[in-house]
């Protein structure tokens, strides 16, 4: 059932058993028991403060680099896209981003504003406030080399404002220390040539879309890079490049990504990360860790 409960002149809208597979890149995953899209910060908060504190929460930006397994998630979507989307130049070379800003866009602005180091940035799919949760890279770049503040909620609705110092930053990993969400930031970047800049995002982006199987659906990479090594290579390695489960197939074109065929369920695509993890770790000693959020209960 998709009910629409509530719609306002501010574009808030709240869903009720909403199929997740409409919200992610891998168009897998079942019902979201609420899914929620604020008009703004304001309603964000207001929002927060109306959940019972034991409410499961799970934000959601473009939805890729998540799996939201077949039985739904049991608990409120707070989804981002399209709001909290706010790109401002603050300073001469200083950036501030709203959470729910798609990162390629965000390193357009970047380079459109004549602000160099961003580019990196057009590589990753997603939200800039996924990239501040998991410290989301491209082309040996990480988003937290840039952050010089963020700003979070907490579930009382409550807005504050971090320093990175107040986070534990690793690959593809912050550890935060309290319950609270990203819901913007601000990034130190460097003045440079405009024009050279908007050309690095656009090789960028050309590199990605050579390498990368762009237009069918997938959440980006499937695992984490080992220490010194790539989980593509050893993936290839072992042969399982075009290996397919149910609807569920590794890519030929870059075998860190699973694409959906078209007729994938969740389930398909978690046997084959698992598949994936079995056999890798059978050949090459190597135990893949997966970069996807894996969420939700089974069918």
């Amino acid at each position: 059932m998709r009910s629409n409960v509530e719609t306002t002149a501010h574009h808030t809208m709240l869903l009720i058993d909403e199929p997740m597979s409409r919200h992610t890149t891998w168009r897998v995953g079942g019902p979201a028991r609420f899914y929620f899209q604020p008009a703004d910060e304001a309603d964000l908060s207001d929002f927060l403060k109306s959940l019972p504190a034991s409410e499961p929460i799970l934000w959601l930006g473009l939805g890729s680099n998540l799996l939201v397994r077949d039985g739904g998630f049991s608990g409120t979507v707070i989804a981002m896209r399209g709001r909290l989307d706010s790109i401002e130049v603050l300073t001469p070379n200083r950036l501030r981003v709203g959470a729910g800003a798609s990162t390629a866009v965000v390193a357009r602005h970047a380079a459109r504003a004549g602000l160099c180091g961003a580019a990196f940035l057009a590589g990753i799919p997603g939200t800039m406030g996924g990239a501040l949760a998991m410290n989301a890279g491209a082309f040996g770049s990480e988003t937290w080399e840039r952050v010089l503040n963020v700003q979070t909620i907490d579930r009382r609705g409550v807005i504050h404002r971090r320093t990175p110092l107040e986070y534990k930053v690793a690959y593809r990993e912050v550890v935060t220390p309290r319950e609270e969400w990203f819901i913007g930031c601000e990034l130190q970047l460097e003045p440079g040539d405009t024009e050279a800049e908007r050309q690095e995002v656009q090789r960028l982006l050309n590199k990605r879309n050579a390498s990368q199987p762009i237009g069918q659906p997938s959440a980006g990479s499937t695992f984490r890079n080992p220490p010194g090594d790539y989980a593509a290579r050893l993936i290839e390695e072992c042969g399982l490049k075009g290996f397919q489960l149910g609807g569920a197939r590794i890519s030929e074109k870059h075998a860190n990504f699973i694409i959906n065929t078209g007729d994938a369920r969740a389930a398909d695509v978690e046997g084959l990360i698992q598949h994936i993890q079995r056999t890798v770790e059978k050949q090459t000693g190597v135990r893949l860790q997966p970069e996807v959020h894996v969420v939700g209960d089974p069918a």
